[in-house]
């Protein structure tokens, strides 16, 4: 069953998430739970504090999106369909020497509300999979985007954060509005 998408303004989304220490039958559990929550949201990455926990585990599944990006898994060329869905515990990310580029973002913690955002293309993120297991990710394009994305939630930052001043103007009142009916329902 899904689980509830936490939305803006929240408190929890503001949180840094803690190191997760014990890779059991629960952390798999939850992970399916925000991988089927994504599914079902349409998204293609979700944090756990999107589901209102503040853990460094995040999840992505990008084989529906088009594949104008590249990886290395460990140093290979893995197929996608054998990598995704991925779970991230407790990921660094480096961000490697690249043009930084602007692309629009959305949120499943922000319905409806999209903006340009400025990222590095390349990066690698260092990781722990679900049974503790250390990983290396070297990515580009939408992947590394989606990573930097979840892994900024990891940290309590929110997309809304790195975007350009007239780029937040613009969708203000949008986010005013999400605030307000989050505090609504927190209050109801």
């Amino acid at each position: 069953m899904p689980l509830r998408i936490v939305h803006y303004n929240d408190p929890i989304l503001r949180q840094k998430g803690q190191n997760v220490t014990v890779f059991d039958a629960d952390l798999s559990q939850l992970a399916n739970a925000m991988i089927e929550t994504m599914h079902e949201a349409e998204g293609i990455g979700l944090a756990a504090q999107q589901i209102g926990l503040a853990l460094q585990l995040c999840v992505l599944d990008l084989t529906p999106a088009k594949r104008d990006f590249t990886w290395l898994l460990d140093g290979i060329a893995t197929p996608l369909e054998l990598i995704m869905p991925m779970a991230l515990v407790n990921p660094k990310v480096t961000v490697h020497p690249s043009e930084k580029l602007p692309y629009e973002e959305g949120c499943l913690s922000f319905p409806g509300i999209r903006g340009d955002i400025f990222r590095s293309d390349r990066i690698s993120v260092t990781y722990q999979d679900l049974h503790g297991v250390a990983h290396t990710l070297m990515c580009d394009g939408l992947l590394g985007r989606c990573v930097q994305h979840e892994v900024d939630h990891l940290n309590g930052v929110l997309f809304i954060d790195r975007m350009d001043k007239k780029v937040r103007q613009a969708i203000e009142p949008e986010v005013k509005e999400l605030a307000q009916r989050t505090r609504d329902a927190q209050r109801a």
